[in-house]
């Protein structure tokens, strides 16, 4: 029989349900797993085991109460420490915002209470999330359960590593260059980057207010080890919400039951190259799909070289702007990454940055009539597996970081969805197969993901390894 904290989200909150177990005998399962394993991973930086013990009493006197459940009660979960939980600090992961307490919750994580969610533990992120690696100037390096010598990704590293482990069966992160998926890749796990506006996302830490590549670009989304577990975050998740404008109370397709879709596979994507195993296990996610009876092809969206240059070059006009608050604030390790990538990318003038944004609406427009043929489209989460720690910043340690984390970067500039689930495994490492799909198609990204998982299998809960 399963371990508690083995088990995913859903299945713990039908059980605390039915009674077969207690919120605090779950809670307590993955406090002993965090005990275990985080002193090897730094994944979680914080735990809210009071609050949480006292929220799981109450969970359980409901349950015996006969009160009405929301689809997560009673299960613990972990968020991400830039997303605000009332009464702990917002940290961003660095030194200065160490005590930027939040009076309220996010949006996400009001959300996440009322359907009955217990926030146990925060997890770490590299600085402001600006690096696909997670090591913090605040808490320091956070571990791959794989291999303890490679990234869990970045910036949601910790809840990778957290949910890959065993120590939360579900959590929340963000996503503005892959943050969401990188450590899905790296860690073994499933995730959405949602379509822009389906989530709401809000702070009351300054800044309160987004710079246009935000605005764009960024959202937050559910991580787990179970495709059904992410699309339960996102069905609890989505929504308008007053204090995010850029939000939508959004109709989202779905795949029907049994449909048959035209899938494009883009193993190779342009723009660089693609580690041979990776390509070949995407390659092989479309031969099961079409072995499954869907039609499946390569193919490769309009403009892909170009959506990649313009991810790189909104995202950079707005970390200009923004680069002497971030000098005060980020650490040595941290400004590194962004100065590489301010090397890669030549400043523009205010009228290319305009005209940047009508090429981004003319892309945007070629790629929904790309997905009018194939609403599906499977490529690398990234295309090489997880690096060496520090790799992204050490200019002799021959990693192309550009090159490998460009599939990601389409779906923010589009503004489109994105699920990721395992593929399998190539040199001991995961691998991701990303699922894209027009805007408001998360529900049939989510159900194709489901399906690959069917196919292929979850690699996740393991025991860290550390050596």
């Amino acid at each position: 029989m399963s371990e508690l904290w083995q088990l995913g989200a859903l299945e713990l909150a039908e059980k605390i349900r039915s009674k077969q177990t207690s919120s605090r005998e779950v809670l307590e399962a993955h406090l002993e797993r965090v005990e275990q394993c985080n002193g090897d991973l730094n994944a979680i930086v914080r735990l809210l085991t009071d609050e949480a013990r006292a929220a799981a009493d109450a969970a359980d006197a409901a349950v015996a109460n006969g009160d009405e459940l929301g689809p997560l009660h009673g299960v613990p979960c972990t968020i991400k420490e830039n997303i605000d939980v009332a009464g702990t600090p917002t940290t961003q992961g660095v030194k200065a915002f160490a005590e930027a307490v939040a009076p309220i919750d996010a949006p996400t994580t009001e959300r996440m209470r009322a359907a009955g969610a217990i926030p146990f533990a925060r997890t770490n992120l590299p600085d402001f999330g600006l690096r696909v690696h997670t090591d913090s100037e605040l808490h320091g390096l956070t571990r791959n359960p794989w291999n303890p010598h490679v990234t869990a990704g970045g910036s949601s590293g910790g809840e990778g590593a957290a949910l890959a482990s065993g120590m939360s069966p579900i959590g929340v992160g963000n996503d503005i260059g892959g943050s969401l998926r990188n450590p899905a890749h790296c860690c073994g796990v499933a995730s959405l980057k949602p379509t822009v506006g389906v989530i709401p996302m809000a702070t009351v830490i300054p800044p309160e207010d987004m710079l246009i590549s935000s605005q764009l670009m960024v959202v937050e989304g559910p991580m787990a080890r179970r495709v059904a577990d992410v699309r339960a975050g996102l069905e609890i998740l989505a929504g308008q919400h007053w204090r995010d404008p850029r939000s939508v109370t959004a109709m989202l397709t779905d795949a029907a039951p049994g449909e048959r879709l035209k899938i494009a596979v883009l193993a190779d994507p342009p723009g660089g190259s693609t580690n041979a195993g990776i390509s070949a296990m995407i390659r092989s996610v479309g031969d099961r799909l079409a072995d499954a009876g869907h039609y499946v092809v390569e193919a490769t969206p309009p403009g892909y070289e170009r959506v990649i240059e313009l991810w790189s070059a909104i995202l950079m006009a707005d970390l200009r702007v923004q680069s002497d608050l971030l000098e005060l604030v980020m650490g040595p390790d941290a400004l590194k990454m962004i100065d590489e990538f301010n090397a890669l990318t030549p400043p523009t003038d205010p009228t290319d940055t305009l005209l940047a944004h009508s090429e981004r609406y003319g892309l945007m427009r070629a790629w929904s009539e790309f997905h009018q043929e194939y609403p599906v489209l499977l490529s690398p989460t990234w295309a090489q597996p997880a690096f060496a720690h520090g790799a992204d910043i050490d200019p002799d340690s021959g990693l192309d970081l550009a090159n490998t984390i460009r599939p990601v970067a389409p779906s923010n500039v589009l503004g489109s969805p994105s699920a990721v689930t395992p593929a399998g495994l190539t040199k001991g490492l995961p691998v991701g197969v990303q699922i894209m799909g027009d805007r408001f198609t998360d529900l049939r990204c989510l159900t194709v993901a489901a399906e690959i998982e069917s196919l292929v299998g979850r690699l996740t809960p393991i025991d860290p390894v550390t050596a």
